[in-house]
């Protein structure tokens, strides 16, 4: 029964709720910090609110993989579409989340996943979950962008004579 009711549960979901999660006016004041975050270091941050898995990928939970790796596979394969794994430094951050699971996850390219340990984005995953629990996506999603910036200007700062090219929107896509 738990499979038919996550089976309707994501056929329910559709882009209008990651509108109402993250409405017109908050994307916009988010897609504000991320390009004031990345005024201040090399890195590329990209957030992703999506509302519902695809049935391809919904297929395969519990069936063939556990829902977290099905999560973590449909992740990199926005962080690969959104080509975040492209800029320059090897440095993009991905944050998405899945509404219809309650999902987050963290993309890192591979230089900012060489200085970074899984612990430490494990806990940043964490304190989101429990804001968007306990405040709201706002603040919950101000607060992780403020401490993956964090990590970006610790180890990849912008240059002194000029902040680095925005390689990449800044939009939050709602899908």
């Amino acid at each position: 029964m738990n499979r038919w009711w996550r089976l309707l549960r994501h056929r329910w979901m559709d882009r209008h709720d990651s509108a109402r999660a993250v409405p017109d006016d908050m994307a916009e004041r988010i897609a504000r910090r991320i390009a004031a975050s990345e005024a201040r270091h090399t890195g590329e941050v990209r957030l992703v609110v999506e509302a519902a898995l695809p049935n391809s990928y919904l297929l395969r939970v519990g069936v063939e993989e556990p829902l977290p790796v099905v999560v973590r596979d449909r992740a990199l394969a926005w962080f690969g579409r959104l080509r975040l794994w492209d800029t320059e430094h090897n440095n993009g951050v991905l944050i998405y989340l899945l509404l219809a699971e309650h999902a987050i996850e963290f993309v890192a390219d591979r230089a900012l996943a060489r200085q970074v340990p899984p612990e430490t984005w494990q806990a940043i995953v964490d304190r989101l979950s429990a804001q968007l629990r306990a405040s709201g996506f706002e603040d919950g999603l101000t607060q992780a962008l403020e401490e993956v910036s964090a990590l970006l200007v610790q180890h990849f700062p912008s240059g002194k004579a000029a902040p680095g090219e925005n390689e990449l929107p800044d939009t939050v896509l709602r899908v």
